[in-house]
Formats: structure tokens, sequence, C-alpha cells
């Protein structure tokens, strides 16, 4: 294959005053220069960026950005400067931290049949927003589904965020991911949480499949990359991530307990242990008794009606009744109950922290 560069053209004042600015304040190199007697062309290239400035063009100077690990150790700290030639340039991060913005606490329901528009997104799957106004920006949750069974259009990357829960809803998908070993299918009622920037990529989907996806915070980057291939090397499943283990919850090794409020069972997917308490997610089956009006102090408390139907008591609003496709976030001290639940009713429960208390209200 034969070999192919990109350059960004620039124009030029007087290139005897670009050339000390390229090469001394942005540690540019200079590839060439021409002609020798009167020079009008001069070639730069450094920090993945090849630069032509040229005296004939007549064109905007432009703006470039770059990107640095320390960038106050770069052109004397200056996050903006401006080039002989005009052109303006942008120092940044080459790893912009991640905010988590303040959580604006909100009683949020979101019903199915309310019909929330699908969207397309990211290698053709369709989304549908479960908390419209995302707590201010604290959380992302997505109803995601693939219609059409296959191979998925998909590219090894990787997510910079605080928390990531892909939990199967419907049919199934085969996964990989950096230092896990072989790719697996997830099924219907497992989840695996995403720590952060652990490589990844959706290989195959069967017809209909149906994920619930959380993000946090709402607003996060996905990077490609291009470098890595999955399956890499033997499994680690003891790697950390910034803190986070993997985690591959399988229903039908699971053993279901009292849950936090009574009334109701729950299997724990052991997330809020292998996030050092960052998140937690349950799910959760009725067991024929009453349940009480209750309050809790989680930051965030986001619930999805897997299946059955139940009512969602809150404080100073009417019930809602809920069925399978429903949402909603409870904020913390306000008593709620969920009552009238069919004994088929399945919730899953995501919480940050993972682990908070809960307050049965005395009557």
């Amino acid at each position: 294959m034969s070999k192919t560069i990109a350059e960004a053209l620039l124009p030029t004042r007087a290139l005897s005053e670009d050339i000390p600015f390229y090469t001394k304040v942005l540690g540019l190199r200079m590839d060439m220069i021409y002609p020798a007697d009167d020079p009008q062309v001069a070639v730069f290239s450094g920090h993945g960026l090849r630069v032509r400035i040229d005296a004939a063009f007549k064109g905007d100077p432009g703006r470039l950005r770059i990107l640095c690990e320390h960038p106050d150790q770069f052109a004397n700290g200056d996050r903006q400067l401006t080039a002989p030639n005009g052109t303006v340039i942008e120092v940044d991060a080459l790893n912009t931290p991640m905010v988590l913005p303040s959580t604006q606490h909100s009683f949020v329901v979101r019903r199915l049949a309310d019909q929330a528009p699908w969207v397309i997104g990211r290698a053709g799957m369709h989304y549908r927003d479960l908390i419209p106004g995302r707590l201010g920006g604290s959380i992302i949750a997505s109803h995601i589904r693939i219609p059409d069974g296959g191979p998925v259009p998909d590219m090894v990357h990787y997510h910079t965020v605080g928390f990531q829960l892909i939990y199967c809803y419907r049919g199934w998908v085969d996964l990989v991911y950096e230092d896990q070993g072989e790719p697996f299918r997830l099924f219907a009622g497992n989840c695996v949480i995403q720590p952060p920037e652990i490589r990844h990529r959706v290989l195959y989907a069967s017809e209909n499949i149906e994920v619930i996806e959380i993000g946090v915070p709402a607003e996060h980057v996905t990077t490609i990359d291009h470098e890595m291939e999955l399956p890499n090397g033997p499994p680690n499943p003891e790697r950390q991530f910034q803190g986070q283990k993997f985690v591959h919850h399988k229903a039908p090794e699971a053993e279901w307990v009292p849950f936090r409020i009574p009334g109701f069972i729950s299997r724990d997917t052991t997330i809020a242990e292998n996030t050092q308490n960052v998140a937690g997610v349950q799910v959760i089956r009725p067991n024929g008794a009453a349940a009480p009006h209750s309050w809790h102090d989680s930051d965030i408390l986001f619930t999805f009606v897997l299946e059955g139907k139940m009512t969602l008591e809150g404080e100073g609003r009417d019930p809602f009744d809920l069925a399978a496709g429903d949402a909603f976030v409870v904020p913390p001290n306000m008593p709620t109950c969920y009552s009238n639940a069919s004994s088929d009713l399945e919730l899953l429960e995501v919480s940050l922290p993972g682990r908070f208390a809960t307050h049965v209200v005395e009557t």
C-alpha cells in the first residue's frame, strides 16, 4: 500500500518569523523549506501533526489544538497563543478530567406507554432516554434495542466514566472485554459493569436484543482504540480499572436474600463490592408480604420495571401504576411505597453509592 500523508495548509506573512515560532515555541521540527534563495514554503511536523506554511496560500490562518499530558509545561504554560502568520494555537489537557456534576435531585417517572422517542445512536443502536433531565447531568439511563440480529458494526473502544452498567433485558449479545478472556454471551437477566476505560467491543446480537445501560456522568467521552485487538492475552479477572473490577453477573448462580425494603427479596450482583461501593445493582421480586412506606439516603436511586406491575406511591404525588418498560427515580428523604405488586413483578435497582440506609416509616 502506498504511503499517504495529510497536511494542514496555512498562510504566512513572513516565513522567517514563523520558523522560530513553530520550531522553538511549539516544538515542531522543520522537514522541508524551499526555494533556498527566497523561502516561500516550509513544512513542519510533530505532536502527530504536519503543517505546510505557504506564502502563495491566501486562506484563513485557522486554529490548531495541541493536547498535552502536562499543558502547564508546554509553551511556558500559555493556553492560547497566536503565531506570526495569524494561526491561533490552543493548548489543552490530553486527557480531559472527568467531571461528576452535583446531582439535581428529582422525582422522575418515565413510562413506556408515554412513547418517549427512540433515537439512532452509536453503531446504529436505538436509544430511549429513561431519565429526562438526567438529574443535572449526573446520570444517563438508556433503554437500548437492536431490531435486527447479526454482527454489530462496533469497534474496540472505551468510555471515560465513573460507572457504567449493561443489563441484558431481552435476547442476548456477544461481548469481549480487555483482560477478561474469550468473547462470551450475555443472556437476558445477566449484566456486566464496564469499569472506567476498559476496552471492549460488541460483536453479535440476537434479533430484538434489548439492554438497559446506565452511565455516570451523563455526558462522557467514548474513545476508539485503533491499536488494541480483543481478546488480548490471558485473562486477568483481578485487574482493577481505576479501582473497579469487571463483573459478569449470572442470574442462575445468584442467591436470593431479603431486600432492604420489607416485602421483597433481591439478588445482589456483587457490583457494590467490586466497585468499592461506587454503585450497587440489585434485581428485586416481591415475597408476598405488604411493603411499608420507606425513605432512603442514597444520592441516586434508579429503578426499571423488568416484568409485572406495581403502584408507586410517593409523598405528595398521585400514585403511578407502572408496568414492564417503565422507570423511576426516587430522590433521597422522600417517603414512597411499592404497592399492588403483581406476583411476577421484577425490578432492576441501581444506586449510587452502592450501600446506603433505608428507613421504614412507622405507622
